[in-house]
């Protein structure tokens, strides 16, 4: 457009222009013309960039009130500005908290006009920047509260501009979903996964997608139980590309020296809240065991879930030993697990927990002991009496390890608790030659057989008939064991 992507002309008055990107164009922003100084108007949270001049111009305006608002003009481009914030005439202007990048005369005024600055930024830029003359004071008029200037960049790279749950008639504002951003370079509104979580709402009602931009983040990550609806998504092209990495175990101390992590405590991200989905993302945790064999509890999880109705999809889950605890947030309480599309990596116990839970079309990847011999447990069910415990089905178990290495799986019964009901079926999925021809074994004192292991169909060189040591379910127990029937009335979609 050339003269105005947008205007308020003449003596308009009580506007707000918010939340806007205003980009590649000459005159941009052009306010007044007018003899009058009547216009009361706010500007805040706008994206002006590669704008050459009017980032507004501002004339005769009674109240203008500017801030949280971003001019960028980046170097290189045949687009160069000519100022940024202009106040004219009669203009009475309270310009704060906002970020100038780049810009050539960032604030100018004339001689009859007052602009009061506070708490800009000015990076790299060069010739006017004034103030001067007494203003009014916005809080008079309306409440707000300004972001920090230092954040208003990534803040606006991720939430100016269209949105999808605007002017649609397909759902109510209340069900509109959030995006939050996260990139290490701080093209994001947030450089770290927790702060992003951290900015979500308590007791939300409608979904928060946090898109996290491909890189390493190194930290820990809790949803707390009182944020449900919280979708993790890495925008890379591979789920290799986003990694959320740490490398706690159980038996280290923790850095205030209150005790050790803990099983639990050792994730790197723990999920409390139902309702939570992750898609095309690496959780991990890397301990190294060969290097802290001093340690009592190398236990390191990658991925605690202790919530309902969690859907994972397109993952990698790695680690060595309790790789992935899907639990629930009390003996008594359900939680129901969808994990699809996704690789799983650890040796010892590397599913585990009393969760309710499908693994479908996965591929749990079988890994050496760290000083390099080969023996292992796939899953520890700690299954309540009466619930479903772990279903694998349509997937793959296999990995670089011995042949006849690695059990299927053993009955964790937690602190001893002989009420538990463990149970794992593998189903319809192909077993490499790693698994042993007696894929079940004791824990703790507890015997498999009086628990629930069973398998149905599989195949491939780890498969087996089916005996004393290795039940198979009959046709009509497995009619009763498919995935819809471990979920009741949640239906999870994609």
């Amino acid at each position: 457009m050339a003269d105005g992507l947008i205007d308020s002309r003449k003596d308009t008055t009580y506007v707000t222009v918010s939340w806007n990107k205003l980009s590649d164009n000459n005159k941009t922003f052009g306010i007044g013309w007018t003899e009058n100084a009547t216009a009361d108007l706010t500007i805040h949270h706008n994206w002006f960039r590669e704008t050459e001049q009017r980032n507004p111009s501002t004339d005769n305006v009674a109240h203008a009130h500017l801030y949280n608002n971003y001019l960028q003009d980046a170097p290189g481009t045949d687009i160069t500005s000519s100022y940024g914030n202009y106040a004219r005439g009669r203009t009475k202007m309270v310009l704060e908290h906002s970020y100038f990048e780049g810009m050539r005369d960032p604030v100018i005024k004339d001689a009859t006009a007052s602009l009061v600055q506070r708490g800009n930024v000015f990076s790299r830029t060069s010739g006017r920047n004034e103030s001067g003359g007494t203003a009014f004071d916005p809080k008079a008029y309306y409440k707000y509260t300004p972001d920090k200037a230092a954040d208003v960049p990534a803040l606006l790279k991720s939430g100016a501009g269209p949105r999808v749950s605007i002017g649609t008639t397909t759902a109510s504002p209340a069900a509109a979903s959030t995006t939050l951003t996260v990139a290490k370079d701080g093209s994001g509104r947030f450089t770290s996964v927790q702060k992003a979580v951290d900015a979500v709402p308590a007791g939300n009602t409608a979904r928060v997608v946090i898109r996290i931009a491909p890189g390493t983040y190194r930290e820990t990550v809790k949803v707390p139980a009182n944020k449900p609806h919280v979708t993790f998504e890495g925008t890379g092209r591979s789920r290799k590309d986003t990694v959320i990495v740490e490398g706690h175990a159980a038996g280290m101390t923790k850095p205030d020296g209150s005790g050790t992590y803990g099983t639990g405590g050792s994730a790197t991200v723990a999920v409390e809240a139902d309702d939570f989905q992750a898609r095309n993302l690496t959780f991990s945790n890397d301990f190294d065991e060969a290097r802290n064999q001093q340690i009592d509890g190398h236990q390191a999880v990658a991925l605690r879930t202790a919530a309902d109705r969690v859907r994972l999809d397109d993952l990698i889950i790695s680690g060595d030993q309790d790789t992935l605890l899907l639990d629930t947030a009390a003996k008594d309480r359900t939680g129901r697990v969808l994990l699809t599309d996704s690789y799983v990596i650890g040796n010892t116990d590397f599913v585990f927990g009393r969760a309710t839970a499908v693994i479908d079309r996965s591929v749990l990847t079988l890994k050496k002991r760290w000083n390099g011999t080969s023996a292992g447990y796939v899953t520890a069910p700690s299954t309540p009496a009466g619930r479903k415990g772990f279903l694998i089905t349509r997937s793959t178990v296999d990995g670089d390890v011995s042949a006849r290495s690695f059990h299927l799986g053993r009955p964790w019964h937690a602190g001893g608790d002989a009420s538990l009901d463990p149970q794992t079926t593998v189903r319809d999925t192909t077993l490499g030659a790693a698994v042993k021809t007696a894929p079940w074994t004791d824990m703790g004192g507890f015997s498999w057989k009086d628990d629930r292991f069973a398998e149905y169909k599989n195949k491939g060189p780890g498969a087996g008939p089916a005996g004393g040591d290795r039940p198979h379910l009959t046709d009509a127990q497995a009619a009763a064991q498919e995935r819809a029937d471990w979920f009741g009335d949640w239906k999870p979609t994609a």
